[in-house]
């Protein structure tokens, strides 16, 4: 036998890229695969899909992201090999069509989820087709980036009788009329979380309708919708009997006004506001004589909303008296003026707190925070704070019982802070950000090397400790992830 002379296999260099044979080999060293993922796959055609048809049968999942080659007679392939499908996911698959969704609906009677983002040449047709032949079973929809009209948002309103979770991102052909088609068609009743993003068609009009005919959902999350403003939220909040969930992303039409609005008519049942990116969302003139209590409201986060200042937290905070988790990131003008008084309302017990980017909170907040919630709070964010000082560490020692997660990055905290955490009696603290904490030197080690529950440990841009002290404490720390 002829001696192989190709030595590719040993050289790390050779890049090997999945073909058709390899595919063929997987169908017949596997014939009970359940689950197969082809990414950035250029060379894989049709063929190598039709042999994963033929030799695995019991295929549940399939997800094919940027396979050029494969068209819809490869996914016909599967439709017909593999009628136990239960998730098909595929992305920038430019070769596939509608016949390919059409194939998969006829034949995949108990698929349950279908991811669809990026593929140029699925359109109504095939989409419709999909959603209208696995009716009975098809539970979570996600649609991006496709050439699809109102025609197949109102299929989807229509045939979505199954449907709990829909997203829909970036559907620039998709109106308000198919938005309001979708809710009205009255056959999304099992719809509980709900995504959109980018879609021009999301008005008041368009969310109102969702809350009124969609009777279940309890998420809805909504990214540069630019078209949703106080109005919308309001009617919004009133008709959605069981909303639990609301995310607002660069939803710039959105005031205050209507922040408000929601928290006073939102249902029993409402728990978590996220508002990121928000540059409506900023101070008011004036706030009504008598505010609303928000009893149900447990988790809030106002990120990265630059407008937001202090006399919006302390009207939040008095609204919302039951916070557990609290993230206030990004928040540049937020001092503790503002902080205070959320803290001074809260009848709750904080569990999480995250305060990074908020460069105006001193010691003063951060005491006052944990000696009012040191027995509950477990993970506290100062990432940024740069008034934030040894001071504040000192507090935290002498108070906090359940603190797991600790982040000091860029923070003025020194040697004499570090002890303290060290020192510090029943400390639980599992993971320590000191990224970028300048005044923290090889001293520290030490200190930190009797940290014994520490798991996760950041000393990056600690440049006054040293390389040598750093290998010193993984030593003593063995079992801890040291980032340095």
């Amino acid at each position: 036998m002829e001696e192989d002379t190709d030595d590719s296999s040993a050289d790390p260099s050779v890049e090997r890229v999945l073909e058709d044979q390899g595919l063929l080999a997987v169908a017949r060293g596997s014939p009970n695969l359940c689950s197969l993922a082809l990414w950035d796959v250029p060379l894989v055609t049709d063929a190598g899909l039709a042999e994963i048809a033929a030799g695995c049968p019991s295929l549940e999942r399939l997800d094919i992201t940027s396979c050029p080659l494969i068209t819809d007679k490869g996914l016909a392939a599967i439709a017909q090999g593999c009628p136990n499908l239960v998730s098909l996911t595929m992305e920038a698959c430019s070769g596939v069509g509608n016949e390919g969704l059409r194939a998969i609906g006829r034949c995949c009677l108990k698929l349950q989820a279908v991811s669809i983002k990026n593929c140029v040449h699925v359109g109504d047709q095939g989409i419709s087709s999909l959603v209208c032949s696995a009716s009975a079973s098809l539970a979570k929809i996600r649609l991006q980036g496709l050439n699809i009209t109102d025609a197949s948002l109102a299929v989807i309103g229509y045939y979505g009788k199954a449907v709990t979770d829909l997203t829909l991102a970036r559907l620039a052909a998709v109106g308000e009329r198919g938005f309001w088609v979708m809710a009205n068609a009255a056959g999304l009743q099992k719809l509980r979380c709900m995504s959109v993003t980018s879609c021009l068609g999301v008005t008041d009009l368009a969310i109102t309708c969702i809350a009124k005919f969609c009777p279940g959902l309890k998420q809805l999350c909504l990214r540069k919708c630019g078209h949703v403003s106080d109005a919308g939220l309001k009617a919004f909040t009133e008709s959605a009997k069981v909303m639990e969930n609301l995310q607002l992303e660069e939803c710039n039409r959105v005031t205050l006004v209507g922040v408000l609005a929601c928290l006073i008519n939102c249902s029993h049942k409402f728990r978590a506001l996220s508002l990121v990116k928000c540059t409506g969302v900023k101070d008011v003139c004036s706030a009504p004589a008598q505010l609303p209590v928000c009893k149900s409201l447990r988790f809030l986060t106002i990120k990265d909303c630059p407008g937001f200042t202090d006399a919006s937290l302390a009207v939040v905070g008095m609204i919302c008296p039951q916070l557990e988790q609290v993230d206030l990131s990004g928040l540049g003008e937020v001092t503790d003026n503002g902080l205070l008084p959320l803290i001074n309302s809260s009848e709750g017990s904080l569990v999480k707190v995250d305060l990074s980017g908020c460069k105006n909170i001193t010691d003063v907040a951060v005491s006052s925070l944990v000696k009012a919630h040191g027995k509950s709070v477990k993970q506290i964010s100062l990432e940024g704070c740069s008034k934030i000082t040894d001071a504040s560490l000192f507090c935290i020692s002498e108070n906090c019982t359940e603190l797991a997660g600790l982040d000091l990055s860029n923070c003025m905290v020194s040697d004499s802070g570090v002890a303290s955490l060290a020192s510090a009696k029943h400390f639980k603290l599992r993971a320590l950000s000191l990224f970028g904490c300048s005044k923290v030197t090889q001293v520290s080690v030490q200190f930190l090397g009797s940290m014994g529950k520490l798991e996760g440990l950041n000393l990056q841009y600690c440049n006054m400790i040293g390389n040598h002290n750093i290998a010193s404490l993984e030593k003593q720390l063995w079992w801890c992830d040291i980032l340095a």
